[in-house]
């Protein structure tokens, strides 16, 4: 048995006990082939939930610092995230957005599911940020569907992010949408117009399925300026 196997038969049953999670829209995600789930991200917790409500192992980029840390609970952050599928890059710098589009791209072109939080940070308060264009270019470039997805509750379940989070208080959704296909735009992955198009096409899914308010600004200028 794999160790993603592992953390899901016996993790998964004892995360669906405390979170209640309703999983709607997940037949849209193909049985097989390379595919991108792009999606908002409230809180900590939507990283742990995502892997283990999809029927295949859902491989993403995360800080390197989650599986660095030291002591009983450092160990045990990096065994589940490297276990779920969790692929570590020093994002910091201007080489950091490269690697992971990089690691993106090689996932895909393996035939494997990639995860991604288009906005590229956690929102600060609840509301829908800008998508950056990496994930446009991970979808023309290999040619991968995007599965918009939605992540419904988990920050009033772990507000601000940090701390335990709230056991019982409310029930998470997390929502799948129908794949979207971008083929018409094939070769066109430097043209920052399509790119931005393409961008806000998923983007426009997501806050669809979420319900949340949409805000025409990256969520890292929103907190420079808080």
């Amino acid at each position: 048995m794999s160790r993603f196997a592992l953390i899901k038969a016996v993790l998964g049953p004892i995360m669906r006990l405390m979170f209640r999670p309703r999983v709607e829209g997940v037949e849209h995600i193909p049985g097989d082939g390379p595919v991108i789930l792009a999606g908002n991200h409230l809180t900590f917790i939507d990283s742990m939930l995502l892997p283990l409500v999809c029927d295949r192992q859902v491989l993403f980029i995360g800080k390197d610092e989650y599986v660095t840390g030291k002591g009983l609970k450092g160990r045990a952050m990096a065994w589940f995230f490297t276990g779920v599928g969790m692929i570590p890059v020093d994002r910091d710098g201007g080489k950091g957005g490269v690697a992971a589009l990089m690691t993106g791209r090689r996932i895909l072109e393996e035939g494997k599911v990639f995860g991604i939080y288009p906005e590229g940070t956690r929102s600060p308060d609840g509301r829908l940020y800008r998508g950056r264009t990496g994930i446009a270019r991970l979808t023309l470039m290999t040619g991968a569907p995007v599965v918009p997805f939605a992540m419904i509750g988990t920050d009033k379940i772990q507000p601000g992010g940090a701390g335990m989070p709230r056991i019982g208080r409310v029930r998470v959704t997390v929502r799948f949408g129908e794949a979207l296909e971008f083929s018409r735009y094939e070769g066109m992955d430097r043209d920052r117009y399509v790119l931005r198009a393409v961008t806000d096409s998923v983007m426009t899914e997501v806050m669809r399925l979420s319900g949340q308010e949409y805000v025409d600004m990256y969520a890292t200028k929103a907190k420079d300026a808080a």
